[in-house]
C-alpha cells in the first residue's frame, strides 16, 4: 500500500514539474513564430510522455525482469530530463518569488506597479531574461550529462602517484601498483572499450595490482561476460583483491536468503576465474628478495548506514613483524573511523567507493564534486601524519552511464623510500 502511494505520489510531482517548466517554456519562446512554438511545445510533450512513461512502466516491472545494463539506461533516460528540469524549476522558482514580492510591494506603491499596454490594468509578467535563462540551464545539464555517456563513461586516465614510506624495505624501492576499483560490471555498454582500459592498465607493467571492491552491481552472473578481459590483469607479485558494498546483494531484492547466499559464493568464485586473490578480513606477506612488507585486506566496512562486514581486528592479527602494512579496505571513510584512531602503524591505505560522484571538476588545482559534502577524503592522495590513504576514482559507473570531469582511473602508484 506504501509502496503503491508513493509511485502515485511521485508520478504527480513530476507531472507537477513538466508542467511547471512548460508554462517557463512557452514563455521563452512566445515571441518565436506561431509554427514554431507548436513544434517546440509539440517536441517538449512527446519527450515528456516517454520519460514518464518509462517511469511508469519500470515500476510496474519485476525487479529483475530488465538486463542491469538496460535498466541503468532507462533510469538515466529518466533520471537525467528530471534533474535537467530541476534546475530550470529553481530558476522559475527564483521568477515567480521576485513576482511574488513584486505583487505584495504593489498594494504599498500601487504606482509603481507594470501596466499591461493591451488592459491597462497591473501585471507582473515573468522575467523574460530569468525564464530563457532556465530553459538555457536545463537544456545545458541535459547536453552536458549526454556527453558524460557518450565521451566520459571509458575516457580511461591512468593517475600516477608517488608516496614515500618510512620502514620501507630496499628491495620494494620503486614497486609499481596498479590499482583498479569500482568495476561495476553490470554497468557496462561498450565491451570493446573496457577491454581497452585493461589494455592500458598491462601496458604499465605493474609488479603488483590491487582491487579494492565493487565488482558487480548486484549480481554475480553481471560480471561474466567480462570474465575473459578482467583476467588479463595480472602482474608478478600477484593481483589481490576485496569485496565492495555492492558485492553482497545488499540492493536486491532477492527471492530468499539462500538465493543471495548463493550470489556471494558465485562472486567469489568470480575472483578466483579472475585469478585473483580475494581477501577476506586476513593478511599476507608480499615476498621480494628475501624481504617482506604486509597486505591487509578487509571486506566492506563502511561509516554510517553502510554495511560493516569486515573486521579489521581479526585482519590485523600477526602483523606486527611487517616493517610495512598495506590495507586495501573499500570504503574510503573506514580510514578515518577505525584505521586513524587505533592503527597507527598502517602506512597506506587503498579505498575507491566514492566514484567522485561520477560528476564535478578537476582542471589544474581546483577539484570539487558534490560528494565532497559527504567523503572528506573522496579522491587522490591523502595523508596525515606519516599514514596514507589513496582513493580511486572508479574503473566502471553505477546508476548515471557516464562520467563529467571525473573520468574513470587506473591508478599507477611508486612506493619508495622514504
Amino acid at each position: 500500500m506504501n509502496r503503491t502511494f508513493f509511485f502515485i505520489f511521485l508520478t504527480f510531482i513530476l507531472f507537477a514539474i513538466d508542467w511547471y517548466v512548460w508554462q517557463g517554456l512557452r514563455f521563452a519562446i512566445r515571441n518565436l513564430t506561431p509554427l514554431t512554438q507548436r513544434w517546440i511545445g509539440g517536441a517538449y510533450w512527446v519527450f515528456t510522455a516517454l520519460t514518464l512513461g518509462a517511469y511508469i512502466i519500470m515500476q510496474l516491472l519485476p525487479p529483475d525482469y530488465l538486463k542491469s545494463t538496460t535498466r541503468t539506461f532507462i533510469v538515466a533516460f529518466i533520471a537525467i530530463p528530471y534533474l535537467s528540469k530541476l534546475l530550470a524549476v529553481f530558476l522559475l522558482f527564483l521568477d515567480d518569488i521576485r513576482r511574488f514580492l513584486q505583487w505584495i510591494a504593489s498594494f504599498f506603491f500601487p504606482s509603481a506597479a507594470p501596466v499591461s499596454p493591451v488592459t491597462g490594468e497591473p501585471t507582473i509578467p515573468r522575467s523574460q531574461f530569468l525564464a530563457t535563462t532556465a530553459m538555457v540551464a536545463g537544456a545545458g545539464l541535459m547536453g552536458t550529462f549526454a556527453y558524460g555517456i557518450i565521451s566520459g563513461a571509458h575516457d580511461y586516465r591512468i593517475r600516477r602517484v608517488r608516496i614515500p614510506l618510512k620502514n620501507l624495505p630496499k628491495a620494494f624501492d620503486g614497486i609499481k601498483i596498479a590499482q583498479l576499483s569500482d568495476i561495476h560490471s553490470g554497468s557496462f555498454f561498450n565491451k570493446t572499450a573496457v577491454k581497452g582500459g585493461v589494455e592500458m592498465l598491462m601496458k604499465e607493467k605493474p609488479d603488483i595490482a590491487f582491487f579494492t571492491g565493487d565488482l558487480v552491481n548486484d549480481r554475480a552472473l553481471e560480471v561474466r561476460e567480462y570474465i575473459d578481459i578482467f583476467n588479463k590483469v595480472k602482474a608478478p607479485l600477484g593481483v589481490h583483491s576485496v569485496l565492495g558494498n555492492h558485492d553482497y546483494g545488499d540492493y536486491f531484492q532477492w527471492p530468499s536468503i539462500e538465493s543471495k547466499q548463493s550470489n556471494l559464493a558465485d562472486l567469489r568464485k568470480a575472483h578466483q576465474l579472475l585469478g585473483w586473490n580475494l581477501m577476506l578480513d586476513e593478511n599476507r606477506a608480499i615476498r621480494v628478495d628475501g624481504e617482506e612488507i604486509g597486505l591487509i585486506g578487509i571486506q566492506n566496512w563502511g561509516a554510517g548506514n553502510f554495511a560493516k562486514y569486515g573486521n579489521l581486528e581479526k585482519a590485523y592479527q600477526h602483523t606486527d613483524d611487517f616493517p610495512v602494512k598495506i590495507l586495501l579496505s573499500h570504503d574510503p571513510s573506514h580510514w578515518q573511523a577505525q584505521v586513524l584512531p587505533k592503527y597507527k602503524d598502517i602506512d597506506l591505505a587503498l579505498a575507491g567507493h566514492t566514484h567522485g560522484m561520477q560528476f564535478g571538476v578537476e582542471i589544474g588545482g581546483l577539484k570539487w564534486s558534490p560528494v565532497q559534502y559527504r567523503y572528506k577524503q573522496w579522491a587522490g592522495l591523502y595523508t596525515e601524519n606519516e599514514q596514507h590513504l589513496y582513493v580511486n576514482r572508479g574503473f566502471g559507473y553505477l546508476g548515471y552511464p557516464g562520467r563529467v570531469g571525473i573520468l574513470p582511473e587506473i591508478a599507477i602508484i611508486e612506493l619508495v623510500r622514504a
